[in-house]
């Protein structure tokens, strides 16, 4: 729960930033979805959440 609490922030964050910049194009489009998808319980939600979540455990366990 926080850790879609967080995306929904970071990706809100995100659209701010390029819908002001005036740069929404293709991947500030694809931000615009993931924020989209990530607000919205649609039955997609749950999937990109799941794939989102995968991500930062991949990030996560990156050792340097």
């Amino acid at each position: 729960m926080v850790l879609s609490a967080s995306l929904a922030v970071v990706f809100g964050i995100l659209t701010v930033l390029l819908y002001r910049s005036g740069a929404v194009r293709a991947l500030p489009g694809l931000t615009l979805v993931l924020f989209g998808f990530t607000l919205a319980s649609t039955g997609l939600g749950p999937t990109i959440t799941r794939f989102l979540t995968g991500l930062v455990q991949l990030i996560g366990s990156i050792r340097v």
